[in-house]
């Protein structure tokens, strides 16, 4: 768009014959068909134009974390009703914290209901992502696992939905994988095991550790839960709403009805728990009283669970800040520790044996099943080459520690989005808000560079270098940069908090309006004005159609005198 020519000793600019606003045709990738891609495919579809989205997914189906993740007792902790799409509300949720089976339920039908898997290609698994600068085109490869043929694809946009939880790993134990019983990891549950009156171990004592033995150890003749360190077991997220003492309670199906037949109510009650969950940043402020109360408050409640003097207080209860640490909510936990036919380990495992685990005493501990739930990699590092300008592979890049821009880009690869990268809301509340915010942001830099003639965009490193800086002084202040091993820092104990620097509320703030100022343009024109092209703007011809159903109004502005002034927030 756009043509410089030389004649003789002048160089004549060509104005391009097309209208201010015409936006060219991109094809666009997702890696990920779960929560991220569902979200994309459903907005770009109402929101954007002259786009081929095309979203790759490694499983078999929809639903990303709640496809994979089957293990006994596998739930949200976060309110249902606030684990959901703002664009499909469900007013039938069985429970205030659903099951994965009843949310991997509501990610498929919604879906289906809005037509979704046409921009799906399932059993596609990517390999490999490489920049060409000279054609602004990221270059794919892609297996397809029902064939085990290699394609290749393209692109302008790439998009990152493949989760920063999805890599789960075996922990790293001597001898593990000569046990002879049944060995398994929570993220890769084996469907159909039986643990009645069996001996079984529990590596790990994070959401999934506390969700399978809570849901296993009635059954079990013995439960072990080999751990390394304390946490903090909370009742639950938004608790005050929740049953009594925190518990999950089961919707009446008068309530379903009330939500479905008014959805400004269920909208208020949503409201409400977003409220709950996020509105008291101070708590993650490591000298603020509020912290000082949490922790007073749920020693408290622990002791209480446990019994006063049991000696587990002294060992599970942690002298780390509430939230340096994801807060674990256990219902039921606590107590299970405390019955007969379960006993608590902390001291290290030496190795695995057959039928056993040892510890570094020596003691040998006889077992018939051994469950690891011990998460995944948190290193935030692809599992596949992401090459972007200069031969930059973010793998290396990211070595050290990983980081980005806001949370969403990365300096060195042009046309990249991530979701929930480096200083994303990772403490935050529920993730599906972050990826609806994530989502409008995209839209609106993929919108810009078609509208007006950009090959590229990237963040500047000044920029990325600027914005790491302000989250590492910032995170001085906040309980997450306190001493803890905690995913939150790469699964350090004093690694860089990998956090968003504020509050959730203070995230969606930072990315209604993009800051095109901390980006590099590059545009497919040798004049940066090309794209006000023939002097006509879209609006003027498509007040033309014929068709009334495709006419906009070029006179909206004459109309309401507020419109245009949504993004001016003080």
């Amino acid at each position: 768009m756009g043509e410089m020519k030389e004649t003789g000793l002048e160089v004549v600019y060509e104005i391009p014959d097309v209208s201010f606003g015409s936006a060219r045709q991109l094809r666009v990738i997702c890696i990920g068909a779960g929560a991220s891609g569902i979200n994309l495919a459903y907005q770009f579809g109402r929101h954007m134009k002259n786009f081929d989205l095309q979203i790759y997914e490694k499983n078999e189906g929809v639903g990303g974390t709640w496809l994979e993740n089957k293990y006994p007792g596998c739930a949200c902790d976060i309110p249902a009703h606030n684990y959901q799409f703002s664009w499909a509300p469900n007013p039938r949720w069985t429970q205030f914290y659903a099951s994965a089976p009843e949310i991997l339920k509501y990610l498929q039908d919604t879906t289906r209901k809005f037509d979704l898997e046409k921009h799906m290609n399932f059993r596609h698994k990517v390999t490999q992502a490489k920049w060409d600068e000279a054609s602004g085109l990221w270059n794919l490869a892609i297996l397809d696992e029902s064939t085990g043929r290699v394609i290749e694809d393209s692109c302008h946009i790439l998009i990152n939905g493949s989760g920063f939880l999805n890599h789960w790993r075996w922990p790293e134990i001597p001898g593990l994988h000569s046990f002879e019983g049944d060995l398994m990891h929570t993220a890769s549950w084996k469907d159909g095991t039986n643990f009645k009156d069996k001996r079984v171990g529990v590596i790990g004592n994070g959401s999934s550790g506390i969700q399978v033995l809570v849901s296993l150890y009635p059954e079990v003749k013995t439960m072990t839960t080999f751990i390394r360190s304390s946490t903090w077991v909370t009742t639950s997220f938004a608790q005050q709403f929740a049953g009594p003492d925190g518990a999950n309670f089961d919707y009446t199906e008068e309530q379903k009805a009330e939500f479905a037949g008014n959805p400004q109510k269920m909208l208020a009650y949503q409201k409400d728990l977003e409220l709950a969950m996020s509105a008291r940043f101070e708590l993650n402020l490591k000298d603020s009283p509020l912290q000082e109360q949490a922790k007073q408050y749920l020693t408290a409640q622990m002791k209480a669970k446990l019994g006063q003097d049991h000696p587990l207080t002294k060992v599970i209860i942690p002298d780390f800040g509430v939230g340096c640490k994801r807060p674990t909510p256990g219902l039921g936990y606590l107590e299970a520790l405390s019955k007969p036919n379960t006993r608590v380990i902390m001291e290290p495992i030496a190795e695995v044996l057959p039928n056993a685990v040892k510890l570094k005493s020596g003691e040998i501990v006889a077992l018939d099943s051994l469950i690891c739930a011990t998460g995944f990699d948190y290193s935030w590092i692809p599992r596949f080459p992401i090459i972007g300008r200069g031969g930059v592979d973010i793998r290396e890049l990211w070595k050290e520690r990983p980081y980005g821009y806001m949370g969403l880009a990365v300096h060195h690869l042009p046309n990249y989005f991530v979701f929930l990268g480096p200083n994303s809301p990772l403490s935050h509340g529920s993730t599906l808000p972050t990826l609806e915010i994530v989502t409008k942001y995209i839209c609106r830099m993929v919108w810009k560079l078609q509208t007006e003639n950009y090959k590229s965009m990237v963040p500047t490193n000044a920029a990325v270098a600027d914005f790491l800086a302000h989250c590492d002084k910032f995170h001085q202040r906040t309980i997450w940069g306190t001493k803890c091993r905690s995913w939150f820092k790469g699964g350090k104990e004093d690694g860089h908090v990998l956090t968003h620097p504020g509050s959730r509320f203070h995230n969606v703030h930072m990315l209604i309006n993009p800051r095109y100022e901390d980006w590099e343009w590059t545009s497919l024109s040798t004049n940066r004005f090309a794209y006000l092209g023939n002097g006509l703007t879209v609006l003027e011809k498509e007040e033309k159609e014929e068709k009334e159903e495709k006419r906009r109004d070029p006179t909206w502005f004459l109309d309401d005198p507020d419109k245009g002034y949504e993004g001016l927030i003080y």
